[in-house]
């Protein structure tokens, strides 16, 4: 897996989850990161709308509509 892989499984099992909360989970599964790999990773994760970040606690992102995927399929906008 690779680290976004690895970041969303640890929070999608954890649900809402502090920074600190994802690394003890990252490094309890043998992928410990450093801290800035973790930062810039969740950073990512949330630019690309697979995070949510509130007030410090990420969590995955709500799905959206049917609607809002046939528009991504079909390259509607």
């Amino acid at each position: 897996m690779d680290r976004k892989a690895w970041v969303m499984r640890a929070v999608e099992a954890l649900g809402y989850a502090s920074f600190k909360d994802i690394q003890r989970y990252l490094d309890e599964e043998g992928e410990p990161f450093s801290k800035k790999e973790l930062e810039d990773t969740l950073k990512a994760l949330v630019q690309e709308g697979k995070l949510e970040e509130k007030e410090g606690l990420f969590r995955p992102a709500r799905k959206r509509g049917g609607g809002e995927a046939l528009k991504r399929l079909f390259g509607e906008e």
